[in-house]
């Protein structure tokens, strides 16, 4: 049979793509390296609870055009992230607002007794045009949070020193002078009642999905069952590295099923301090308020301690490096890619950009409505 469409990853953009040409009525094949779909987004039900087995996803969004979308496919609860930052058993709230200054500072009780602290420190620092990722951090909320809450996080999460990192990394960073813990205060926030992978189910409904298929060590015969392959796997890997092997971030999992109802009271505790070696630990429940979909309350948890490191060939790719380095290898490769008249690249890792899944979901459906 030839399809019309060869899909290669059954992600957020491969799912949205395959979904959006099923209902044109093309003929579509989503095949995956993995035993599984969903990409990074897949749950695995473990002990009751739905586990994000990648990292945690919170959904959220301003587009209303994508979350109308997105809801075709799940319910989403009425999630909102609150995670809160360890600091060598001190406990700090995030995002960074009134509740973490206060915390921080015992002489700051007002909004504007903070901005005069954070305006202080930045003074002190003799910022004015920050060049790195540490000198954009001490502007937005001065050197004490900082060095307590951003430097051994960040260097834990990257494997680089701070001072080495891009300013603009940081600069979605949300900083409030409110008393308001709500990390994204988007318009739209939550997780897929049932997990992530029963969404990607639902878009997929259908739709012809192969698994434990290796594209590339497969390509010359894939390539011959379609007229058009959308390819979401890292870009240099489809060119065999022969410019060079982009920098990606790994992360490592340890999962541990605890007999007991609670552990940290919260789905996300980052530890911002560099001795420990994890960059923070998820409590899968919470995401789901601790019960099941028929509302019990589950009597034991599993918990994620995370391991940042860097990305070598057999890992799996989790985000691109976006520095100035690789930013310029990336568009080399995209010069070869624009050469590809019957392939599309998407997605974060055939993109090589950092993408919020908002954003992924929207490029797709620019990509699917163009063509």
């Amino acid at each position: 049979m030839m399809y019309d469409y060869l899909i290669i990853g059954s992600g957020l953009f491969g799912a949205t793509f395959a979904e959006q040409m099923n209902k044109k009525r093309k003929k579509v094949l989503v095949i995956d390296k993995r035993h599984h779909i969903g990409g990074n987004v897949y749950t695995e039900k473990i002990a009751g609870i739905n586990v994000h087995k990648y990292g945690a996803h919170i959904f959220h969004t301003n587009d209303n055009m994508v979350w109308d979308y997105i809801c075709q496919f799940a319910r989403f609860n009425n999630f909102v992230n609150s995670p809160v930052a360890n600091y060598k058993g001190e406990l700090y709230s995030l995002p960074f607002n009134m509740n973490t200054f206060v915390k921080m500072w015992s002489d700051v009780k007002t909004p504007e007794q903070a901005e005069q602290k954070i305006q202080q420190q930045r003074k002190e620092a003799g910022i004015t045009n920050p060049q790195n990722l540490e000198e954009q951090a001490i502007s937005l909320v001065g050197r004490d949070i900082y060095e307590k809450l951003i430097k051994g996080y960040t260097e834990k999460q990257w494997g680089r020193k701070c001072t080495e990192l891009p300013a603009f990394i940081i600069k979605r960073l949300p900083v409030r002078f409110t008393f308001d813990n709500n990390y994204f205060n988007a318009k739209h926030q939550g997780i897929p009642i049932g997990g992530y992978t029963k969404m990607i189910e639902n878009m997929l409904k259908g739709i012809e999905v192969k698994l434990d298929i290796d594209y590339l060590e497969n390509k010359t015969e894939l390539d011959k069952l379609a007229k058009k392959i959308i390819y979401t796997g890292p870009i240099d890997a489809y060119f065999g590295y022969k410019l060079g092997t982009l920098a990606y971030r790994s992360v490592r999992f340890e999962n541990e099923v605890l007999e007991k109802p609670n552990y940290q009271g919260v789905a996300a505790m980052n530890y911002t301090d560099a001795e420990i070696p994890w960059t923070r630990i998820l409590e899968h429940k919470w995401f789901e308020f601790g019960k099941d979909e028929q509302g019990n309350d589950l009597a034991k948890t599993v918990i994620s301690r995370e391991y940042s490191k860097e990305w070598h060939q057999g890992d799996e790719p989790y985000y691109p490096v976006n520095d100035e380095k690789n930013g310029k290898l990336y568009l080399e490769y995209k010069k070869l890619a624009d050469k590809e008249g019957n392939v599309i690249f998407g997605g974060r890792l055939g993109e090589y950009k950092y993408y919020d899944m908002d954003q992924v979901i929207a490029a797709a459906l620019k990509c699917a409505e163009k063509e």
